[in-house]
């Protein structure tokens, strides 16, 4: 059975690139009925917090890659580990070394003089007698010839001469165990068949593969995991990407009115295509995605395109679904919408014009809510160049209505510009002022329509008001 996994260190925010790498894996594992397992990477005890781990888990929930096991967290299982690192010491695949830290800068210091790399030289694989005073690390004894493999998924045979690699480090002086053990001993106990991850792990791999080795990962026939290494995702410039490029936590994208589908959409894509084809519901990536069809370069990070690829998914949404996506954002305004009948007709009128939900709160909050205040510059543009008494003709045309239908409300508006003898703006402008607030809004009569008869009479009718107070105070 494949399983895979999304191994985030809680000392930030679940960031893009975080999100893509578990898309990826959640895709892997759901698309050969396997297991995603999400397992929380926390021994950096100095910089691991319990508000990154929720921003992790909020972000998790968000995107709705929901998680057949976990979240596993490692300082649960120190014991284990231990166990592990005991068990490399007994068989001779790891050793204790005393070497301060300054010797081992001196070392590399004189490696570097000599044109070498920098590299521990294993001065302490053959010590048999412990040093007093000095609390040992435990280093891994990484083999001294031959080749590591990599069958990478992505990018293809990478391989590496074991003479390039050193011997890494797998527990502290103070017991605690280091990533390169705990990632190989989760990887292993989790039964892992697929590592998906960015190829800035490349580098650990083969340490990683020589652990499992050592710990008979592939003997009597057993198989190591395999691995894809997906290509880093760049800012425009072409550096990693970061907060300048605008990269910010996945949980602030939600704040900002995007979608998680049209966020996932474009993470599928920052590194994988399906022909011409850029928008994908969940159910096409299942059927579409295949890891090995990820391309080996890196990625660069569009904002725009994200806010396009929003745009459609919101357009893509009825009002209904739309009203459910963003109630969240309403009730950041302070506004309920969950019992608003004509909610879905509300938002189905702007959705077009929306590129994120923020947008749609704003263009669609006068439907739910009393108009507070009055656009000040519309309002100054109103009592300069509005026809005298054109409120109180259309309150009276409105409220004579019998079948508050679009097509009657249409009507009235139009047969007042036609009695007037004025342009249409210099009627509809006033009545779209006076029930919205502002200057903008959908098409009149389908706005007066879904306000409905009652909250249409109020808002003219106290509008009507407003402006008449306006026009004196501006003679005065």
């Amino acid at each position: 059975m494949t399983v895979t996994r999304f191994p985030p260190s809680p000392t930030g925010y679940l960031h893009i690139g975080g999100a893509r790498t578990a898309l990826y894996s959640w895709l892997h594992a759901k698309q050969n009925n396997g297991t995603f397992i999400l397992r929380i990477e926390d021994t950096d005890l100095e910089r691991s917090t319990q508000e990154s781990v929720q921003a992790i888990l909020d972000g998790m929930e968000w995107l709705e890659l929901d998680y057949d096991e976990g979240p596993y967290y490692q300082t649960q299982r120190f014991d284990r580990y231990k166990e592990v690192v005991q068990q490399l010491l007994n068989d001779g695949h790891a050793y204790h070394c005393y070497c301060s830290k300054e010797e081992v800068d001196i070392m590399r210091e004189e490696q570097r003089a000599k044109g070498e790399k920098p590299r521990y030289d294993g001065r302490c694989r053959h010590r048999t007698e412990p040093v007093d005073g000095v609390s040992p690390v435990v280093r891994f004894k990484n083999p001294l010839d031959g080749d590591v493999v990599i069958e990478d998924l992505v990018k293809g045979n990478i391989i590496i001469n074991n003479r390039e690699l050193d011997d890494l480090i797998i527990a502290r002086s103070d017991g605690v165990p280091t990533y390169n053990l705990t990632v190989v001993v989760d990887d292993l106990d989790m039964n892992m068949t697929h590592i998906i991850r960015g190829d800035d792990h490349i580098n650990n791999t083969p340490r990683q593969i020589n652990i499992m080795r050592a710990l008979g990962a592939d003997a009597d026939g057993k198989e190591l995991p395999k691995f894809a290494h997906v290509p880093m995702i760049l800012g425009e410039d072409g550096k990693r990407l970061s907060k300048r490029h605008g990269a910010v936590g996945v949980m602030q994208y939600r704040d900002e009115g995007y979608l998680p589908e049209a966020l996932l959409n474009y993470l599928v894509r920052l590194g994988w295509s399906h022909g011409d084809k850029e928008l994908f519901t969940r159910q096409e990536l299942l059927e579409l995605f295949r890891i090995e069809d990820v391309n080996r370069a890196a990625s660069i990070f569009n904002a725009e395109k994200l806010l396009w690829i929003n745009h459609e998914a919101i357009k893509a949404l009825t009002g209904e679904e739309l009203a459910i996506k963003a109630d969240w954002h309403f009730s950041q305004k302070g506004i309920t919408i969950a019992d608003e009948p004509l909610a879905g007709q509300a938002l189905e009128l702007v959705k077009e014009r929306t590129k994120t939900l923020l947008e749609l709160v704003d263009q669609t909050r006068f439907f739910f809510k009393d108009i507070e205040e009055y656009d000040p510059a519309a309002l100054k543009k109103w009592v300069k160049t509005a026809t005298p008494d054109i409120l109180t003709e259309v309150y009276k045309r409105l409220e004579a209505l019998s079948d508050w239908t679009a097509e009657n409300l249409h009507h009235v508006v139009q047969s007042t510009v036609d009695d007037l003898e004025v342009g249409f703006a210099k009627v509809a402008q006033p009545i779209r002022i006076a029930v919205t607030g502002s200057t903008q809004s959908p098409a009149i009569d389908q706005t007066l329509l879904v306000l409905g008869r009652d909250t249409t009479l109020a808002r003219v009718h106290k509008a009507n008001s407003a402006f008449e107070q306006a026009v004196v105070a501006r003679q005065a």
